[in-house]
């Protein structure tokens, strides 16, 4: 989603992925990233192998890229309305900031849309799905651009105010498991994300990774899936992917490459 040049934090400093000392240090199965850069405020890996490797390597097997400068976020609102009632108030909130037809989603089903101003100009792309889980349906589960978060989160807990409450989740590590064996790796750890179509995403309770937050989408013209992982099982969870033959570990300059082509 992310797309621009090279960009500082504003103070200088450049903030680290959850998983950076991974990315620096490698595993017994792969080697750590050749190159870094400042993207968005971060200091992201741009490669691993060379640019055009891991470019074909997504498009031939299974990409593993590292999106944690993203900007997850759960709207909520609890008020006794009920799943549906919730639903269509959360929906409603939303729609005075996007393009998008929110009262129609399905549990489960995602949607990318725009974030507009008051003029409609387009402010940012995000995406937008109502969680399958129901004791969460009456939420929504949004996805904003790590360059412009900081002003998408105000905008939309401004919006909110006092009728619904905006939780970040930016603190935890989200994973793109991209190219058309990306079912395959995925499906050995987590059993049932290949019955996911796309543009859908759901909530698993992994034995070893706890909660799982997945969905099949992405960028790069492939299938694949986003998984939002907590704090605590972000490595481990990445190293086990990493472990799988179809998954190498793919920078940001592939991802731009895949997304341009």
């Amino acid at each position: 989603m992310q797309r621009g040049p090279v960009a500082e934090a504003q103070n200088g400093e450049l903030k680290k992925l959850l998983l950076d000392a991974l990315w620096r240090a490698g595993s017994s199965n792969f080697g750590g990233a050749k190159k870094f850069g400042g993207f968005a405020g971060y200091d992201m890996p741009l490669e691993f192998e060379g640019l055009i490797a891991e470019h074909n390597w997504t498009r031939t097997h299974a990409g593993l890229f590292d999106v944690s400068h993203m900007g997850p976020c759960l709207l909520e609102i609890s008020d006794g309305l009920g799943e549906q009632g919730a639903h269509e108030r959360i929906a409603a909130i939303m729609e005075r900031l996007v393009s998008a037809d929110l009262k129609r989603l399905e549990a489960g089903q995602a949607r990318l849309t725009v974030l507009l101003n008051q003029d409609g100009g387009v402010l940012d792309d995000l995406m937008i799905t109502r969680p399958a889980r129901e004791t969460a349906r009456g939420g929504l589960y949004i996805v904003v651009n790590a360059g412009t978060k900081e002003q998408d989160f105000a905008l939309i807990a401004a919006n909110a105010g006092s009728e619904a409450r905006l939780r970040r989740l930016d603190d935890r590590a989200l994973l793109a498991l991209q190219g058309p064996e990306a079912v395959t790796a995925l499906s050995r750890i987590v059993p049932g994300v290949e019955a996911m179509s796309f543009m859908t995403g759901t909530r698993f309770d992994h034995p070893e990774f706890a909660a799982l937050t997945i969905h099949r989408s992405g960028y790069t013209g492939e299938d694949g899936f986003e998984i939002l992982v907590t704090p605590e099982n972000a490595q481990a969870f990445a190293e086990v992917l990493l472990n799988q033959t179809e998954v190498k570990p793919i920078g940001l300059g592939a991802r731009d490459s895949l997304r341009l082509e």
